[in-house]
C-alpha cells in the first residue's frame, strides 16, 4: 500500500505539505498542489476517508506501579480531554510491544495515534504503523527514534549535573550514583551529567561509586547496601529516581546511617512521594506531566496533518531542595 510519506518523498515536499494537499486544506500553491495530486495518482495512493478530529489515543507504558506513571497518565488524559479525545492505556510490563495481536487490536479500534513511553518496540513496528497510517510520539525513548518521529524528553544530562553541583556545593567530595536501567538512554544521560559535574568539581569517581538499578525501590536498596557497606563509603548518593532514593533510605537505616547527618541523598523525578519521605527528598524535577501533555498535543496536531515544530522536544529539569541533603560531617 502506498503511504502518504511515499507521496511526500516522491514529490520532494514535507509530510505536512502532502497532508494538506490530500486533505484539501489551504497553504499550498496551485501548481505545487496539482503536481502532488498527479504524483499521488501515478503512485496509486488511496486517500484515507476523511474523519473528525482525533477521538481515541493509545497510551503505552512500561508499567503503572509508580507515582511517575500516574503523572504521565494525568498529562496525557488532561490534554486529550481538552481536545475531546479518549485514552486507551496499555501496559507492556517491560515486554516488547508491536507484535501482531497488539497491532491487530490497534487497527480494529481505529486509534488516532500513539503516545509511547519508554517502551521496547518489536521489529518491523515502524513500517506497520506507517502502513496503518497511525502517527506516534515517543516519550523518554529507549534509544534513538526513527527519522521524522517526534520525541519528548527531559534534560537528563543537566539533571545529573545539577545534582552533583548541589552536593559539591555543600562540601561533599565522595559522591556515588545509582542510575536507572543500564539499557535506557535516560539512565546513561543522567550518568553523563553526573560525570560532567564531578569533573567540573575536580572530583574523582571510583568504580565502586557507580551502579545501575531498576528505577524501583529494590534497585536502590540493593545497590545502596552494597555501596554504603564499603569502608570508604560515599557521603552522598545521587539516585536515578525517587523510588530508588527510597530504597537508599531503607539501606541507610539498616546500616545505622542517618539522613542527612551521615548521608545526603538526591533523587530524580520530583514525584508525589518525594515530599512525603522523611526527611523530604531533595530531587531533580523533570516535568513529567508537562512532557506527557506536550507529546499528546503534538500527536493531535499530527493527526490533523500539521508537522511538529521540532522532532526532538527537550524540557528543562530543576533542583528541588528538601531535607535529605546537608553538609558532610
Amino acid at each position: 500500500m502506498v503511504s502518504l510519506r511515499d507521496v511526500a518523498e516522491a514529490s520532494g515536499v514535507s509530510l505536512g505539505t502532502a497532508s494538506k494537499v490530500m486533505n484539501g486544506r489551504p497553504g499550498v500553491g496551485a501548481a505545487k498542489r496539482d503536481e502532488i495530486l498527479a504524483i499521488a495518482k501515478q503512485l496509486g495512493y488511496q486517500q484515507r476517508e476523511s474523519k473528525e478530529p482525533a477521538k481515541l489515543i493509545d497510551l503505552v507504558m512500561r508499567g503503572m506501579d509508580s507515582p511517575w506513571s500516574l503523572l504521565v497518565l494525568a498529562g496525557v488524559e488532561a490534554e486529550a480531554a481538552r481536545a475531546g479525545a479518549g485514552v486507551v492505556v496499555s501496559v507492556s510490563h517491560g515486554r516488547e510491544v508491536g507484535n501482531r495481536p497488539w497491532l491487530d487490536r490497534l487497527s480494529k479500534r481505529h486509534s488516532d495515534g500513539l503516545v509511547l513511553v519508554v517502551s521496547q518496540l518489536g521489529e518491523g513496528w515502524e513500517k506497520e504503523l506507517e502502513r496503518l497510517r497511525i502517527p506516534y510520539v515517543l516519550v523518554d525513548p529507549v534509544g534513538a527514534a526513527p527519522p521524522g518521529v517526534p520525541t519528548v524528553a527531559a534534560s537528563n544530562v543537566d539533571g545529573g549535573r545539577q545534582a552533583v553541583e548541589h552536593l559539591a556545593g555543600l562540601g561533599h567530595r565522595k559522591i556515588g550514583i545509582i542510575s536507572g536501567v543500564r539499557e535506557l538512554a535516560c539512565s546513561q544521560e543522567r550518568l553523563d551529567g553526573f560525570n560532567t559535574g564531578m569533573a567540573r568539581a575536580g572530583l574523582k569517581v571510583p568504580a565502586s561509586y557507580v551502579a545501575f538499578g531498576n528505577f524501583h525501590q529494590s534497585g536502590g536498596y540493593r545497590q545502596g547496601l552494597k555501596m554504603l557497606s564499603q569502608r570508604n563509603r560515599p557521603t552522598a548518593i545521587f539516585a536515578g529516581s525517587d523510588l530508588q532514593a527510597l530504597g537508599v533510605y531503607k539501606a541507610a537505616a539498616e546500616l545505622g546511617l542517618r539522613i542527612p547527618e551521615d548521608l545526603s541523598v538526591v533523587g530524580f523525578d520530583d514525584s508525589l512521594l518525594s515530599d512525603w519521605m522523611i526527611p523530604g527528598l531533595t530531587t531533580i524535577r523533570q516535568p513529567l506531566e508537562d512532557m506527557a501533555r506536550q507529546a499528546t498535543r503534538i500527536l493531535l496536531q499530527m493527526n490533523e496533518g500539521t508537522e511538529p515544530v521540532t522532532d526532538n522536544l527537550t524540557l528543562a529539569t530543576s533542583l528541588v531542595v528538601r531535607g535529605s541533603t546537608a553538609a558532610p560531617k
